[in-house]
């Protein structure tokens, strides 16, 4: 069975994992997003002989799957020829227990008959050392232990241990009950166990979509990828990882297979905003944790674009030899060389949520004027390096240049700080960051704009244009209909975009030249054309990206413009930002329906 990215993530925020088409645990790495997979058959090429969960209905014909409404609880349902027929319930605990939040690094199944007498087989196979051989384990009467590198698992059952170990295909009779979790006895009868967490986990994620401000429009996407957004969060810490996957290649052959299971500042910048538009204020918070944190630790000095889950700054790169990849694509790696970068965008996205926390009365810990004054080293880096070679928001790793885009960020980073100084009675303060915006706002006219053709260019006295000089009006650098950057927008329709997508440059880099679109690109280029006055087609191009969509309402990174196959990581927060994003923006008003 060829791999591909029609996957249906479930999760809890301190676990998380892919389910396929076919009811199968495919991957989830512990005991964090970005350890050593247990579940690593996506990696393990086409045909994998472990690191999965399966359960195989013997005669198959058809399988039906769907979330449990407004949850990430998924429901899918096998049939065989004859019309028998089996239901697979997968979760990951979350509710409240003990006056806490009860998260633990934990699955639950269930799996019961539906329609005649449905024969199957259960084959639990997780995997070690990257998916390079199936985990030894050890077994008693109700449970058998995995033993992988990191964490041990012990998997709980009312079903006969032996028709999982010897994977025995036998008729299901009555619905058999599954916690893989902590090494640890499972303290209470598992059928009633598991269907009390199941129970609590549909009313935590139900409850919590009840707390969401949403558009009028396109409400399944926005709460689906809501949803996966908060999956994407390390709750422990604060941290949102770009993607729960490593290497899946942007297209196919391209060596550009990375490794997206940390925190990129950028990526969580854009997620925090999107959630923050439909009130998703927990994970707001916790994530501004996580930034004082880093900007503590950076005391002023230099900060990395991307950093572990537990705030770790060493993510070293390394290349697994021993898995086949995705689809046989070499090579798997681990860890991101990206942490080496220098990308001066960063001290912007720092810069820009946590000026919130000055003006946000919801917070429970509101900024303060030490936290600002703190925030000010950083605004103070930003100024230094706006003018400094980087290697872009792309992650150039042999192009180094002084981009349009970090330059900007910079900018904004050093007027968002004169604001928060106005707002916090710091009038001396708000003056200097003032005339420091002046000084880049100077410098970013002067030396990216190009007077013959009236449009900015993507980097200090170059050509080329790239994405994310459409930012620059979502940042507040220039106003929708300024010439300078309706041309510049002209520009990037003419030379960026094929068919309904956006690309997010087009000249060759380390790697070659590109061949799939950027979604999260495309999702800018949309909030652009509304920005010109063209909604419908704006609207269009939504809904094709949304048509574009997994059966889980989801997107990667990149798609092919030839075929509309999804590529790169997955799921990707860029892509889920992007959904948010346009369907607030283009959906009509609650008062519509007055």
């Amino acid at each position: 069975m060829k791999p591909n990215l029609d996957l249906w993530p479930i999760g809890n925020c301190a676990i998380s994992a892919l389910i396929d088409r076919q009811g199968r645990f495919v991957w989830a790495c512990a005991p964090r997003v970005d350890g050593d997979p247990v579940f690593s058959a996506l990696m393990n090429g086409d045909t994998p002989d472990h690191g999965f969960w399966a359960v195989e209905l013997e005669d198959q014909v058809s399988v039906d799957q769907a979330y449990v409404r407004n949850t990430p609880v998924l429901r899918t349902v096998l049939t065989a020829r004859d019309g028998a027929a089996v239901e697979i319930i997968d979760f990951a605990p979350r509710h409240a227990k003990h006056a806490r939040t009860y998260r633990p690094l934990a699955f639950g199944r269930i799996v019961r008959p539906l329609n005649g007498t449905p024969r199957v087989r259960m084959r639990l196979r997780p995997s070690t050392d990257w998916g390079a051989r199936a985990a030894p384990h050890t077994s008693g009467s109700n449970h058998i232990r995995f033993i992988c590198p990191d964490i041990v698992f012990r998997l709980t059952t009312d079903c006969p241990v032996s028709h999982i170990l010897n994977e025995r295909t036998i008729r299901l009779e009555r619905p058999y009950y599954f916690f893989l979790g902590p090494d640890e006895g499972y303290d209470q009868d598992i059928s009633t166990g598991v269907q009390a967490a199941l129970d609590r986990t549909v009313d935590y994620w139900q409850s919590w979509v009840q707390t969401l401000y949403l558009p009028l429009d396109w409400q399944d996407a926005v709460i689906r990828a809501a949803i996966t957004l908060k999956l994407c969060a390390y709750e422990e810490t604060g941290a949102i990882v770009a993607a729960m996957t490593t290497s899946v290649p942007e297209f196919p052959e391209s060596g550009r297979n990375w490794d997206y299971r940390y925190c990129w500042i950028r990526d969580a910048y854009y997620t925090v905003r999107a959630l923050n538009r439909l009130g998703a204020v927990d994970i707001l918070e916790n994530y501004l944790g996580y930034l004082r944190n880093l900007v503590d630790d950076a005391a002023g000095g230099h900060v990395q674009p991307v950093y572990g889950v537990g705030l770790e700054p060493g993510i070293g790169e390394s290349i697994i030899e021993s898995v086949e990849g995705y689809r046989g694509m070499k090579p798997v790696r681990i860890g991101n060389q990206a942490h080496e970068h220098l990308q001066h965008d960063v001290y912007g996205q720092i810069v820009l949520p946590l000026v919130q926390a000055f003006y946000d009365q919801r917070l429970l810990r509101p900024g303060t004027v030490e936290d600002f004054h703190a925030l000010e080293k950083v605004g103070e880096r930003a100024f230094a390096m706006h003018d400094q070679t980087d290697a872009g928001l792309w992650e150039f790793r042999t192009i180094a240049r002084v981009h349009t885009y970090s330059s900007v960020m910079c900018w904004a980073a050093c007027d968002r700080l004169a604001k928060a100084a106005d707002h916090l009675g710091l009038q001396p303060r708000g003056e200097i960051w003032r005339e420091r915006a002046a000084i880049i706002r100077q410098r970013i006219e002067a030396e990216a704009f190009l007077p013959d053709e009236g449009r900015f260019a993507a980097s200090f006295g170059n050509r080329e244009l790239d994405a994310s000089l459409l930012q620059m009006t979502d940042l507040g650098f220039l106003e929708a209909h300024d010439p300078r950057q309706v041309a510049t927008f002209d520009a990037i329709e003419r030379d960026l975009k094929k068919g309904a997508f956006l690309f997010r440059y087009v000249e060759p880099d380390d790697f070659g030249e590109p061949e799939t679109a950027f979604n999260f690109c495309t999702f800018w280029f949309i909030e652009a054309l509304l920005q010109n006055g063209r909604a419908a087609e704006a609207r269009t191009i939504f809904e094709e990206m949304l048509s574009r969509r997994t059966a889980a309402g989801l997107l990667s990174e990149d798609i092919s413009i030839e075929d509309g196959e999804l590529w790169g990581n997955y799921p990707q927060t860029y892509s889920l930002v992007g959904i948010i994003n346009c369907a607030v923006l283009l959906s009509r008003s609650w008062t519509d329906v007055r």
